[in-house]
């Protein structure tokens, strides 16, 4: 009888962490779900036969061996980690306390660097893959992304050369790099900031177009089969990928420049009236958040 493929996904208690668990398991593979909700944890692991969760916080070592001896104890292998716990702040870095901005890089860079030291030996025991959640912002930046643009580019980079460290071991890595998603982290964004919706609207091609949780999660899971070694959602984002070097120079900056004049401290005073930095449904200050 052949063994079922164990999968490894953080941030699994809500959003594309949850939904790619219930695709994962529907064509054949077991999930350990971690992450920092254990009552959503909990919940979604009865759904899904064969799956086990753990309470852990990604930006802690000790928490995250704990998981990965707990898995291994429960599954005996980890064929793939998806390494999807991540948060996003509201506001520029001018309004935003350092240890916000701080934790947005701590969760979404450090905490990936983290997930996959805790899980090399095992991922490397079974020639396993990697899928690192990066994001679209690690090639296309605005205004109030700043430590959550600069955690996604890291990611893409340590994708990059963590693939070349271990091809030879037969572990292979991608890069995910969705746009917006309907997840609680995006649709907070848009209903704590008027700013943001209205510059939804006017952002034109991929950038301005918001992607259902499923469709992410199916794209996200075809790379995982694949072996893909980048992941765009939509896949039109692959354009502004290669496209970067004009989306990174002097021209984009000038036209988001005139627009930030305005947009920037409307953006600003939002966040000072709203009284947070993260959305309503944030653990960002307890550790990461299910996107």
């Amino acid at each position: 009888m052949t063994r079922r493929p164990t999968v490894l996904i953080t941030g699994a208690a809500r959003g594309i962490g949850a939904e790619l668990a219930r695709q994962a398991t529907d064509v054949g593979a077991r999930v350990a779900l971690v992450g920092l909700e254990p009552a959503l944890l909990s919940e979604l692991a009865e759904s899904l036969p064969g799956a086990t969760w753990v309470e852990c916080d990604v930006t802690d070592q000790r928490a995250l061996e704990a998981a990965v001896e707990r898995t291994l104890a429960e599954h005996g292998a980890i064929d793939v980690v998806v390494a999807n716990a991540g948060i996003a702040n509201h506001g520029t870095v001018a309004v935003t306390p350092p240890e916000v901005v701080a934790r947005v890089i701590e969760v979404n860079l450090l905490g990936v660097v983290r997930t996959v030291t805790a899980t090399l030996p095992a991922v490397t025991a079974s020639r396993g893959h990697y899928l690192l959640i990066s994001s679209a912002a690690a090639f296309a930046m605005l205004p109030g992304l700043a430590p959550y643009a600069a955690a996604k580019a890291g990611v893409e980079q340590f994708a990059n050369c963590l693939r070349l460290e271990v091809a030879h071991k037969g572990v292979t890595v991608g890069s995910a790099h969705p746009i917006w998603i309907d997840t609680d982290m995006v649709r907070s964004l848009a209903s704590d900031l008027a700013t943001f919706r209205d510059g939804l609207r006017r952002v034109p091609g991929p950038l301005g177009r918001t992607v259902s949780v499923e469709d992410c999660a199916s794209a996200l899971l075809d790379g995982i089969l694949r072996r893909a070694r980048r992941v765009y959602v939509p896949r039109s984002v692959a354009v502004l990928s290669a496209l970067r070097t004009l989306s990174l120079g002097p021209l984009f900056d000038r036209a988001v420049s005139a627009r930030a004049k305005t947009m920037v401290p409307q953006f600003e005073a939002e966040v000072a009236a709203s009284g947070r930095f993260f959305g309503s449904h944030s653990t960002a200050l307890g550790g990461d958040d299910a996107r």
